[in-house]
């Protein structure tokens, strides 16, 4: 099951990277199947005819496409695209880190009745090991604050788990292992944006908040 896991990523990944690259219609386009995706495992877990649940769906699909789409901005914004490579950075290093810290050294459980093999163990150690590579790759976000990144990647990181935990609580009410077998070792897409999409949509939040949606790349990073 891991060597699959690492195979999709190896596949995933480059084209997530690619697409924030070049932003633009690539980029939207990529979110646009995500939430797509997204919608149409929301719907085979909660089911046609639960209509609130549905409605539920369709806001969680549509920030799905939007909070990604809205951080990156224009295809030339260059903070936009770091903001997020940034969220890879903390998403990914959160949940990597998290899945085997918290094998190896185990401990008491996170939310036992919502997830019961996530530890505080794994959590604790997929934040700070987010937080050190964010401080590392802060030469790369010019004028940024070594305490607004620190203080960023914390909020988001912890966001991002609390993501996890809420679509893990959706599948239990719905007695789902997964939200699909879509992609090969991971389950659905769901089941790897879920920390995704609670970051982003916390991070284009504060981005428009303070920089508008002309720079929400700025007003995310740059305080």
């Amino acid at each position: 099951m891991l060597v699959t896991r690492v195979l999709s990523a190896l596949v995933l990944a480059p084209i997530a990277i690619a697409a924030v690259y070049f932003g633009g219609w690539l980029f939207a386009t990529f979110w646009a199947l995500a939430a797509v995706a997204v919608l149409w495992e929301w719907i085979g877990l909660v089911g046609l005819r639960n209509y609130s649940w549905v409605a539920v769906g369709v806001l969680y699909a549509l920030v799905m496409f939007l909070a990604p789409v809205v951080l990156r901005g224009r295809p030339d914004a260059q903070l936009g695209m770091t903001a997020i490579f940034l969220l890879f950075a903390i998403v990914w290093t959160t949940d990597i880190v998290g899945y085997f810290a918290g094998r190896a050294i185990g401990g008491p459980k996170l939310a036992p009745s919502i997830s019961p093999k996530k530890t505080w163990s794994g959590a604790i150690a997929g934040l700070v090991v987010a937080v050190l590579i964010v401080v590392l790759a802060s030469r790369f976000v010019p004028h940024a604050k070594i305490s607004v990144l620190v203080a960023l990647t914390t909020l988001l990181s912890i966001v991002s788990q609390a993501g996890d935990l809420a679509e893990s609580a959706l599948k239990r009410r719905f007695d789902a292992k997964d939200a699909s077998q879509i992609i090969p070792g991971h389950g659905g897409v769901m089941d790897r944006l879920d920390g995704f999409w609670a970051a982003t949509l916390c991070a284009a939040i504060i981005g428009v908040a303070r920089g508008g949606f002309a720079e929400p790349g700025r007003g995310l990073l740059i305080w």
